[in-house]
């Protein structure tokens, strides 16, 4: 696996900035849109349950587990973008992701924010 497998987040000069923070450094929040979120629910392949299972016996990582979370998550964040621009956003603040279990079929990754209008000041 390459580290581009393993990560995500945006390139450089997103359109829409998204942050974990409550406020962006050199800007101002000229006006509060509200919360916004993508969500995604993805099934559990077979052969991928069948690997982890092996893999758990002996110890380590569960490589093809990691491809799909990480795979999941940039399709949920991609959604939280889409929607915030959609609503007139240029930034996301206190962005979050929320990982749970969807009735024992497969994984729900809900990623999670407040869409805003900033400036520079």
């Amino acid at each position: 696996m390459s580290i581009e497998d393993h990560g995500g987040g945006q390139g450089p000069r997103p359109d829409v900035l998204v942050v974990t923070t409550n406020d962006v450094p050199g800007h101002r929040v000229q006006q509060v849109i509200g919360e916004v979120f993508g969500l995604t629910v993805r099934s559990r392949h077979l052969g991928s349950q069948i690997g982890a299972g092996l893999k758990s016996m002996v110890g380590g990582e569960l490589k093809g587990l990691t491809k799909t979370l990480v795979a999941t998550r940039n399709q949920a964040m991609e959604r939280l973008v889409e929607q915030a621009r959609a609503r007139g956003a240029n930034a996301v603040l206190a962005f979050r992701f929320d990982v749970t279990e969807a009735a024992d079929v497969g994984t729900e990754v809900c990623a999670y924010g407040t869409a805003v209008v900033v400036a520079p000041e």
